[in-house]
């Protein structure tokens, strides 16, 4: 569960604001008691020094205009001020919330009226009082004077800023690290994807071993470019030998058409060389057909129309199609074919039984001899097409099956295609969700087997 991509993003989250939250706390817990008891003293100092300011203010302008005076030196915001008369009353002017203000008792407010100086300090609320007497028109008065809340609270606030910033840095902190934990493999798979772009694709991502989808994102990329190069490989081979297999003909072709812009040939020697310009005109051609071909199986917009028809019917007469070539080499044949159905497209399947049947037909020697029978099963059925040629070696047996490879390696033109014939014909079975294995080895045949669905 904690693999996924999503549970990462969620606990990246709950634990930048879980730490941010706990930081700031014990931050401001450090900051409260390391600066508590400096702070204290500051306002005990400024408060001290003020009443001196503020008790001339008193004596100087009197109890009615101290407050205008007080606030234009602007120390009515900074402190609160109350005043009791002889007689221990609090005169009506103040205008601060007696329940807002430091609890002064009737005491207290006495002592001072008999001269004393009042200094009073709550630690809950960090306020701070001092009552002094002064006269005006020869009348005793306490004056009591107190840190304003709105003074408290802008400390406050100045705390809670701080604490916020603290929180702020924190948590962010922790995103950054956390977004950069996540984003640094986009990044790296963005960079790989602009080298794919330019053909570049020996790339492999170093964090396919993480377990959440970034690292199924990473090997699912790997592989995507792995597979590309193969292609890469396969289209630059492809590409090689279409240009060997055009290039060999025209050769010839060339070759012998200027030769036969020379006066002194024979009638015989001019004739052999129109057939050979004639012979490699039409590997061209065939060859031309294939790609043609396989280009249009590849696509799978080629044409595909399973009708229900005979089978056996159908090899019977691609064995009659190649009988000149069997004929001029005296080939036996053997046929054990029960009359069968199948549903497959008819043009196709016979292309397939046309290009085993002239393989088979190629590669062995005269005299020999070449069968073809049908094995039915409940689900399938088997065709196979065995010679007694000249085989071909066991490694070969799967690489046949790809383009343009050939396991003849004689070089002998009247065996030699251009490697594309059994290529379409794996294309064609597996279009009708068949397959196709082959059997040989030197000296000892050929045994081909194709296994088509039983559809009927």
């Amino acid at each position: 569960m904690i693999k996924t991509l999503y549970v990462r993003v969620v606990l990246t989250y709950v634990a930048a604001v879980a730490i941010g939250l706990i930081s700031t706390y014990y931050l401001s817990l450090l900051i409260t008691t390391s600066i508590g008891e400096r702070y204290i003293d500051r306002l005990q100092k400024s408060l001290v020094n003020d009443v001196e300011i503020i008790r001339e203010i008193y004596e100087d302008n009197g109890y009615m205009q101290a407050s205008k005076v007080m606030k234009q030196k602007r120390l009515s915001k900074k402190y609160d001020v109350r005043q009791f008369d002889s007689n221990g009353k609090l005169l009506p002017l103040n205008k601060v919330k007696q329940e807002e203000l430091y609890v002064v008792s009737q005491q207290e407010v006495q002592s001072v009226l008999d001269g004393e100086v009042y200094k009073g300090y709550e630690a809950s609320s960090t306020e701070l009082v001092i009552g002094f007497p002064y006269v005006e028109d020869g009348i005793r008065y306490a004056l009591f004077v107190e840190t304003s809340e709105s003074s408290a609270s802008l400390d406050f606030s100045i705390l809670l800023t701080i604490a916020l910033i603290i929180n702020f840095i924190v948590g962010c902190s922790i995103m950054i690290v956390g977004a950069r934990y996540l984003v640094r493999p986009l990044r790296g798979m963005k960079a790989a994807t602009e080298q794919l772009a330019r053909g570049e694709f020996n790339i492999n991502l170093g964090w396919s071993k993480r377990k959440d989808e970034l690292g199924q994102l990473t090997q699912s990329f790997n592989y995507m470019a792995s597979q590309m190069q193969q292609l890469e490989k396969m289209r630059q081979t492809f590409v090689s030998n279409v240009s060997h297999e055009i290039q060999s003909p025209l050769t010839s072709i060339s070759g012998f058409s200027k030769a036969l812009q020379h006066n002194d040939l024979s009638e015989e020697e001019r004739i052999r060389y129109l057939r050979i310009i004639e012979q490699e005109s039409e590997r061209v051609s065939r060859l031309s057909e294939n790609l043609l071909k396989l280009a249009s199986l590849d696509s799978e917009h080629h044409p595909f129309d399973p009708v229900l028809y005979e089978l056996d019917e159908q090899l019977r007469k691609a064995v009659v199609a190649s009988e000149p070539q069997w004929l001029a080499k005296s080939l036996n044949w053997s046929l054990d074919l029960s009359r069968t159905k199948i549903k497959g497209d008819v043009d196709q399947l016979n292309q397939v039984w046309i290009n085993l049947i002239g393989n088979s037909i190629k590669f062995t020697p005269e005299g020999g001899q070449i069968s073809i029978h049908i094995v039915r099963h409940v689900e399938s059925i088997e065709v196979h097409i065995k010679d007694t040629g000249i085989g071909i070696p066991e490694e070969d047996t799967i690489k046949v099956f790809e383009r343009f490879y050939k396991a003849d390696r004689s070089h002998n033109k009247n065996k030699s295609g251009n490697g594309l014939g059994l290529a379409i014909v794996k294309k064609i079975v597996s279009r009708h969700h068949g397959t196709i294995t082959l059997k040989s080895s030197p000296g000892e045949g050929t045994t081909v087997i194709v296994t088509l669905p039983h559809l009927t």
